[in-house]
């Protein structure tokens, strides 16, 4: 990137949201917090601002809005507002980071999801599902009309990479791979009374494992339902331990009343949205994540930098961090409730390793701070 000296060109960043929690929100918080040390212009355009971003030295919000709280309603308003922006400080030499096709700006798209990649069954009722079916529809053409004209396609994993290759056509040289960050002082290993208090708090029985998922509910590509199939099998043969959800979503209710109608007690507590997930993860064993579809797994990189073991999707892009010795905590089938239930039963058979292995990953992946991740975005996008 061009020099961030004093008074610099000026920088607009692009985005749904700048908050710490979620994936790509998180992703931008901290490029943006990142390049907010700088005395350059840093312009915002997006829904929603952390407030300690907002009242930074130099930066300049342009709120828009998002009717009924609607991201896709919110969408045509978010690229029109990008674009007025982007043309002001292109013209003073600066430099225009979108997230996708998010807005119609040929500079850097920086993609931390590929809707042609996957596409979700639509679940729900009718109305519900043709919403979904316009959303995937208006979110894939977009893609195709706006990130193959960015100058510079940076990617969130080599996963996402090569869906960009393969779906967008890109040229290889064109696409960048910029790992997630992490805030290392707050996803940490836990000592023993912050385990205690959470299995406290949650009613963990003296000796059963407490099993973390995170992720909305919204659709199924998180994998929950496989999760809950897998589950019930392993209630059914004995197995004792909690499994915690954080999440929250148009199907919450519906899982909550088919673990509460289940024929013996799931020991499944449903957390809704938590703030404290650092906490969470610091309380628990091991977390799942079989998702179908991952562009990267934030969620799953917060678990190992707490010393928690994450069984997760092969087909996700964090699973790239996994070293050769790790391996076997990938489910390599997330659409299988019985692989998924063996992945558990073979954590569970050798949990003092897995523990002890998933703490030496923590240290190496805590160093690759956002501030890390930033500079590296800054180097893959020079010129």
């Amino acid at each position: 990137m061009r020099s961030l000296a004093s008074q610099g060109p000026p920088v607009l960043l692009v985005t749904g949201d700048f908050v710490r929690t979620g994936g790509m929100d998180a992703a931008n918080f901290g490029l943006a917090r990142y390049l907010a040390r700088f005395e350059v212009p840093l312009h915002l355009v997006a829904h929603r601002v952390a407030p300690e971003l907002a009242v930074s030295p130099g930066v300049r919000v342009h709120r828009v809005l998002r009717p009924a709280g609607s991201s896709f309603l919110g969408g045509p308003l978010l690229n029109a507002a990008g674009r007025r922006v982007a043309r002001k400080v292109m013209e003073a030499g600066g430099r225009v980071v979108v997230n996708g096709g998010n807005c119609d700006v040929e500079d850097v798209s920086w993609v931390h999801y590929v809707h042609a990649a996957f596409r979700a069954a639509p679940d729900g009722g009718a109305l519900r599902r043709a919403k979904a079916r316009l959303a995937g529809w208006t979110y894939r053409r977009q893609e195709r009309e706006r990130i193959g004209r960015a100058r510079v396609v940076v990617a969130n994993s080599e996963r996402t990479r090569a869906d960009l290759i393969e779906w967008m056509g890109l040229r290889a040289d064109r696409v960048k791979v910029v790992y997630y960050g992490i805030e290392p002082t707050r996803f940490r290993p836990g000592g023993p009374e912050e385990r205690e208090a959470m299995r406290q708090e949650l009613g963990v029985a003296d000796g059963a494992p407490l099993v973390a998922f995170v992720g909305a509910l919204g659709d199924r590509r998180k994998g929950f339902d496989v999760l809950f199939q897998a589950w019930s099998a392993l209630a059914a043969r004995g197995w004792e331990g909690t499994l915690a959800v954080v999440g929250r979503g148009a199907e919450l209710e519906r899982w909550r009343a088919r673990a509460d109608e289940a024929e013996r007690d799931l020991r499944i507590r449903f957390l809704g949205f938590r703030d404290d997930v650092d906490r969470i993860l610091r309380g628990s064993d091991a977390l799942v994540s079989p998702a179908r579809y991952e562009a990267y797994g934030l969620g799953v990189q917060e678990a190992l930098c707490c010393g928690v073991p994450a069984l997760v999707s092969a087909r996700a892009g964090v699973s790239e961090r996994y070293p050769r010795d790790m391996r076997p905590l990938l489910i390599a089938d997330p659409e299988s409730p019985e692989e998924v239930a063996s992945a558990l039963e073979r954590w569970r058979a050798d949990q003092a390793h897995w523990k002890a292995r998933t703490t030496e990953l923590s240290n190496e992946l805590r160093h690759h701070t956002w501030d890390e991740m930033a500079r590296r975005f800054l180097e893959a996008i020079a010129g």
